[in-house]
This record gives C-alpha cells, sequence and structure tokens, in this order.
C-alpha cells in the first residue's frame, strides 16, 4: 500500500500530520527576521590604537603604517580601512567569507602583539574587537531637540538617558551620537604660583587623582554582624575641587588649596565631531542593528523606547531623519504581493483548462498546504524573509500545484470511466505515483546546486536554493497525501462518456502535425530563434545584484590629516551649497544631514556616523 492510498484509507492521521506541518509553518514564518538581503557575513574585526596627544601625521607613519603592514600578511584579508585622528587610530579589518571569527579575532591580535615592539613606548594597549553590527550603514538616524536644555546637557541627556533605553532593545548593536558636546572640567594651573611654592603639575595631577577614587576597604564586623567598607575619595560638583589640599614639596610641610594655584572651570571639552541639518547645527544619534535580528522588529523597539521617553521628558522631541526600514518594508510587501499574485493566477490557470470548481479548490488546498511548511523549515535553517527566499516561494508556485494538478486530471479521467470516486481516485494515484516522484524529484535536481554555491554566491543563492527545495518536496508529500484524501470527499461520481479531443487539442494536433510533416523549416526556424536570442545577450546589463535606488545618496570627504574641525565643517558647508544652490541646485533633495568627526558610540561596535 503506497502513501496515496493509506492517505486515502486512513484521512485522520493524514489531517493530523499535516495540521502540525502548519502549525509549525505558522509558527516559523511569525519567528523569520524579515530582511531586505542575504546578509553577507564578511568576518570584520575594528582596532583602537590611541597616543594621547600625538598629531595625525605622527600616527600616520609611526601606528597606522606599521600596523597596516602586520595585519596585510594575514590569511583571508580582504580590506583595510583606516580613521586617524588627534590621538587616535581606528582600523576596520574585513575578512573574506569563510574566515571564522574567532580565527579572525586571534590572527589580528597576533599581529598587532608581534609589531608592538616598533610602536611609541607611550601607546596605551591596543584594543581589538570584534563587529557584530549588521552590514550597510545606520538603520536608523534621528535628530534630538529641547526647549530647556542647552546644547551640554541635552547631550549628556543623548549619551545617558538615550543611549540607555535604545541599546536595551533587542536587536540593537550600537548607538552613535552625532553633534553635540562633552562636559569637561578644566584645571587651568598658575605656573607663576606653582614655581613660587615649589610645587610641579604633576604634584597637582597625583592630587587629582586621589580625589576621585573608590576604593575596596575589606570587611569589618559591626553588630555581630559583617558588612563590606569602601573608601570613598570623590567630589559631587566642580566647585568642591576648588577646597582639594595639595602637599608642598622640596622638604615643606603643609599645604595649599587647589584654587591658590590654578583655576577650575566647569567646561565643554574641545569638540572631535559635529552634526548639520540642512545648514544649522544639530544634535542627534544614529543606530544599527545586531547581525541575525530582524530589523522591522528592532526598529519598532526603538520607536516604542523613544515615545516613552518622550511622554517622561516632554521638552525633548525625537525627529526620524533617515531610516533604511522603509525600503525593507517595500521589498518585503511587494515579495508578497507577487507570491499571492503568483498562487491566485495559478488557481485561474487550473479553472479555466479543469472547467471544475471542486477540482479548483484542491489545487487552491494544495498551494498553501506546500509554502507553510517551508516557513518552519527556513527558521530551523537559520534563513530569513528577504527577496530572494519570497523569490523562490514565488518561482516554485506554478511547481507546487503540477503535482496536485496532474493527479486531480488522472482522477477525473477515472471517474468520467463510471468509477466511483474513491475507485477512481485510488487506480488514478496508484497509475501516476511514479511519474509525480520523478517530477518532483527533477525540479530538486534543478534547484539543489544552487544551495551549494561557494563563496559569495553561494552565501546569497543558498538561501534561495534550501528554500525552493523544501516547498518542492513539501508539495510531493501534498500531492501523496492531502490531494488523493482530500479528492474522495470533495469530488463528485460523473456519468461514463466516451474520450474524445476538444478544439484546443485538435488545434495543437494540426499544428503539431505540421511541423513533423515540415521538419526541416521547423528546425531553421527553432534554430534561428535560439541563435537570434543569443545575439541579444551583449545588449542585457550585467552585473551580480541588480541596483536598487534608496532614495538616498552618501557624500564622503576626506581632508588632509590635523585639519581642524571647523575647516571640515567649512568645506562640508561649501559642499552643501553646491547642491542646493543656484546656479545648479540638485532637484529632488529633502534634507541634507552632516556629520564630520567621530562619534560618540555607545553598546555593542564601533564607528562613526556618515552623512546622507
Amino acid at each position: 500500500m503506497n502513501l496515496a492510498t493509506w492517505s486515502i484509507r486512513n484521512p485522520i492521521p493524514c489531517v493530523m500530520l499535516f495540521a502540525v506541518f502548519t502549525i509549525a509553518g505558522l509558527w516559523g514564518f511569525h519567528e523569520l527576521p524579515v530582511k531586505n538581503f542575504v546578509d553577507l557575513d564578511f568576518p570584520t574585526v575594528e582596532v583602537s590604537l590611541r597616543l594621547p596627544g600625538a598629531a595625525p601625521a605622527q600616527l600616520e607613519t609611526e601606528v597606522a603604517k606599521r600596523v597596516e603592514d602586520s595585519l596585510a600578511t594575514l590569511e583571508g584579508l580582504k580590506h583595510i580601512s583606516t580613521r586617524i585622528g588627534e590621538g587616535l587610530v581606528s582600523m576596520t579589518v574585513e575578512f573574506r567569507i569563510g574566515k571564522n571569527l574567532s580565527d579572525a579575532l586571534i590572527d589580528v591580535k597576533d599581529a598587532i602583539d608581534k609589531t608592538r615592539r616598533y610602536l611609541p613606548t607611550d601607546l596605551e594597549e591596543p584594543t581589538v574587537s570584534k563587529i557584530s553590527v549588521g552590514p550597510g550603514g545606520a538603520l536608523l538616524t534621528y535628530a534630538v531637540t529641547s526647549s530647556s536644555l542647552d546644547d551640554e546637557q541635552l547631550s549628556w541627556f543623548v549619551d545617558d538617558t538615550v543611549a540607555r533605553a535604545v541599546v536595551a532593545t533587542p536587536g540593537v548593536g550600537e548607538f552613535a551620537r552625532v553633534g553635540g558636546g562633552t562636559r569637561q572640567i578644566q584645571v587651568q594651573v598658575d605656573p607663576v604660583r606653582l614655581a613660587a611654592l615649589g610645587i610641579t603639575a604633576s604634584d597637582v595631577s597625583r592630587a587629582l587623582k586621589r580625589a576621585q577614587q573608590e576604593a575596596s576597604g575589606g570587611r569589618g564586623q559591626l553588630a555581630g554582624g559583617e558588612q563590606g567598607v569602601r573608601t570613598i575619595a570623590t567630589v559631587r560638583q566642580a566647585s568642591d575641587l576648588a577646597s582639594l589640599p595639595i602637599a608642598l614639596s622640596s622638604g615643606r610641610s603643609g599645604y595649599v588649596r587647589l584654587d591658590q594655584v590654578a583655576d577650575i572651570v566647569d567646561t565643554v571639552a574641545d569638540r572631535t565631531q559635529a552634526a548639520m541639518l540642512d545648514g544649522k547645527p544639530a544634535l542627534g544619534f544614529t543606530v544599527r542593528h545586531t547581525k541575525g535580528y530582524d530589523e522591522r522588529r528592532t526598529a519598532a523597539g526603538v520607536q516604542e523606547a523613544l515615545e516613552r521617553l518622550s511622554r517622561e521628558h516632554p521638552e525633548v522631541k525625537f525627529e526620524l531623519i533617515n531610516t533604511s526600514i522603509t525600503q525593507v518594508q517595500d521589498q518585503y510587501h511587494g515579495s508578497m504581493e507577487m507570491l499571492f499574485e503568483g498562487a491566485i493566477l495559478a488557481m485561474v490557470v487550473v479553472w479555466v483548462f479543469l472547467r471544475n470548481w471542486r477540482a479548483t479548490l484542491l489545487g487552491a488546498i494544495a498551494l498553501p498546504l506546500s509554502i507553510i511548511p517551508s516557513f518552519a523549515v527556513m527558521q530551523w535553517a537559520g534563513f530569513s524573509l528577504n527577496t530572494l527566499t519570497l523569490l523562490a516561494l514565488s518561482v516554485v508556485v506554478g511547481i507546487l500545484v503540477d503535482d496536485a494538478i496532474v493527479e486531480i486530471e488522472n482522477i477525473e479521467r477515472h471517474a468520467h470511466k463510471g468509477k466511483s470516486v474513491r475507485e477512481a481516485t485510488e487506480d488514478a494515484v496508484t497509475e501516476i505515483g511514479l511519474a509525480v516522484i520523478a517530477t518532483t524529484m527533477a525540479m530538486v535536481v534543478v534547484f539543489l546546486p544552487t544551495a551549494f554555491m561557494g563563496g559569495t554566491p553561494g552565501l546569497i543563492f543558498g538561501q534561495f536554493g534550501w528554500t525552493a527545495v523544501s516547498a518542492v518536496l513539501t508539495s510531493l508529500l501534498v500531492a501523496r497525501l492531502v490531494t488523493p484524501m482530500a479528492a474522495t470527499w470533495l469530488l463528485r461520481p460523473h456519468p461514463p462518456r466516451a474520450a474524445g479531443d476538444g478544439p484546443v487539442m485538435r488545434w495543437y494536433l494540426e499544428r503539431a502535425g505540421w511541423c513533423i510533416e515540415h521538419r526541416k523549416l521547423t528546425f531553421l526556424a527553432a534554430a534561428a530563434f535560439f541563435f537570434g536570442s543569443l545575439a541579444l545577450l551583449p545588449l542585457l546589463p550585467m552585473g551580480f545584484i541588480p541596483a536598487r535606488d534608496q532614495g538616498t545618496t552618501t557624500i564622503s570627504m576626506e581632508l588632509p590629516p590635523g585639519t581642524s574641525l571647523s575647516t571640515t565643517m567649512a568645506v562640508a558647508e561649501q559642499a552643501r551649497h553646491l547642491l542646493t544652490d543656484p546656479p545648479s541646485p540638485v532637484p529632488g533633495i529633502q534634507r541634507i544631514f552632516v556629520t564630520a568627526g567621530q562619534a560618540q558610540t555607545a553598546g555593542m561596535g564601533g564607528g562613526s556616523a556618515g552623512g546622507e
């Protein structure tokens, strides 16, 4: 007894089996992350080298070039991107697909250790970390304004309150502030007064370090219990530093107050980054997502967190400047619409040829039962709902109902011989069982090689191949289990009728007969059509991935090392005027967001914000 006959005689277990498949598929569909495209997982490592006070030109020759030369020998290296600022060198080391991220991290650390003796002795310990954020630019870019907070207070609000709320959202891999300033307490010593008292700047520095310390003092006994002891030496506000005692040196005893030898100024640190929105100073932040997370859910979580902050702090306003979620949603909805349109058209074709609504309903049942379980396979395999996986389902829509259509048509043929529906179904599905399995395996053989491609094409089309294969194999189970069982319930017996060809078949047989009688002419026409098609290939555009219009253009400008932030922003403002002002403004520009310098990051990963 084959599967089809078993399903006819045991309908309840068959229904329960596909109910489980359907529930698992619906759960998988709900859990699948929605993405615009397949994540190209290039292992990437971030390297930070700090030498306080060093000029960019010095860092370029004494640090950056030596480290780059050492990293250039690593196996599987794809690209090194270096950014040099005042006292800081940031490197992004990208490896080719297939390189294990842990191995890449170890290789980078070993390469830096080998060249450590050739670097300046006062260079701080290098920081090497993996980048876990998704590829591409920022997921969300927001501008922040306030009616009551000044620039310094608003910057601290973004760094502290906003960063905590956003980074706590699942899927957020990096939070970076753009623009604004950072509070700084400056102790401006007077060299004349220091010299008169015999105090050095090092004495002041040591006193300040002692004033900002918290240390463990061990444990003590108190009222029969044990309690931890802490040594606290901190100041609550900048004015408290004025009375800080500084010991006299040169063998003299006594102390002087800090305000007797220095001025304490509560101010803003020198800006290392700035932002402008349409030519006006701005303060904002960017958010990047972690690899593997649903971008839509991450963006929705960030939006919810910001709405909660807006209710708690009504004086602060958040304005969305740019997002890539709109494109992701457009691609997702477009792919789903294409899938539904293909399914509807497939059912229309079935009805046109069978002219039986019951038989068409069988095909309509087979289609979702073939697609929905594929989502469970995709979720188990770690895939996502992206352009390629939805394209795979759209491509195989017609194939998914092929097996069911063949079985339904054969059941109808046997039913017209006067057999009962049950008898006709058993005879029909048994008769063509081997042919249905063979055609399905042929489709599997066609799609399966794409799942085993290597390199970048394999990373992209692997999900396409496995999704198509899982859907085709599920359609075989539906055709051998669900379709025969449902046919015994839905189809009705037919009176016997003589076999004969319809008008469409007669017209086709006439044309086929003519081609058989004129074989040479038919062959020449086919050859001309084939070679004519090949002649059109040079006229088609060529590329690995079709170009996409995201509605956003990124312009990057690099100035010589050591260029001040004000000069950089002035050059950026000149570029903005070229784009927006006469005599040749670029049409269609809605807003221009400019950033310069190194963004203040929070969370995982690192990097700077980009302009748009």
